[in-house]
């Protein structure tokens, strides 16, 4: 797959000041994907939006190919990001509901960056806002919930609106379940066995594939 130049220096001191948890060598994989499937001038859409770390180089990678960067998420945090888990951040928590949100830190990270015009951010629950969406997308990036359900269900209701030629990203694939969960590596195993999909990269957790037949 062709890694084109790279996202410019602003755009990527903007990916590593956000919060978030991809690292940078699997963030350049990402934007690579992002820049061959903005070719199509198709909608770049994510699923799991967090603070918008990875936004930030989907938003870059549309507004170069005049396209733009959707983002999906209901904005209270996955499971492993409430309170007394690994990954809770307490400055994502409003004070006055006590729950996660994200919404505010995540528009701050884009208004930093510049790319509010490149980017459609959905607040809702992905297999909701996938039922009701009409049209063909060149990327889909399944980065949201890592419990089979939300995984599967992220799969089943975005991966059918995928073109063909478009790429399919899978985040947090670990075949080994000592280096973390294992729902996004089988949403990745049942994507190639449905035939519809062809491998095209593997940088650290980040799996790239290729919507090659219908058939999903």
């Amino acid at each position: 797959m062709p890694t084109g130049t790279g996202p410019k220096a602003d755009v990527l001191a903007a990916f590593e000041a956000a919060k978030g948890f991809m690292p940078i060598h699997e963030g350049l994989a990402l934007y690579a994907a992002a820049t061959e499937a903005g070719a199509l001038g198709l909608p770049l859409l994510e699923v799991g939006t967090y603070c918008g770390r990875s936004t930030v180089l989907l938003a870059d990678a549309a507004r170069e190919a005049g396209t733009v960067a959707v983002t999906v998420d209901h904005h209270r945090g996955s499971e492993e990001q409430q309170p007394g888990w690994e990954y809770h951040d307490p400055t994502v928590v409003d004070p006055e509901t006590g729950r996660m949100d994200t919404l505010p830190t995540f528009r701050r990270t884009l208004h930093r960056a510049g790319l509010e015009d490149h980017v459609i951010a959905v607040v809702g629950r992905s297999p909701q806002v996938a039922r009701v969406w009409g049209g063909r997308i060149g990327l889909v990036f399944i980065d949201g919930g890592h419990t089979d359900e939300h995984a599967n269900g992220d799969y089943e209701g975005w991966a059918p609106h995928l073109a063909e030629g478009g790429l399919l990203v899978i985040h947090d694939v670990f075949p080994d379940p000592a280096d973390g969960g294992q729902a996004p590596y089988r949403v990745y195993l049942r994507a190639l066995a449905s035939g519809a999909f062809t491998e095209i990269s593997v940088t650290g957790s980040l799996r790239v594939l290729r919507r090659t037949a219908p058939g999903i």
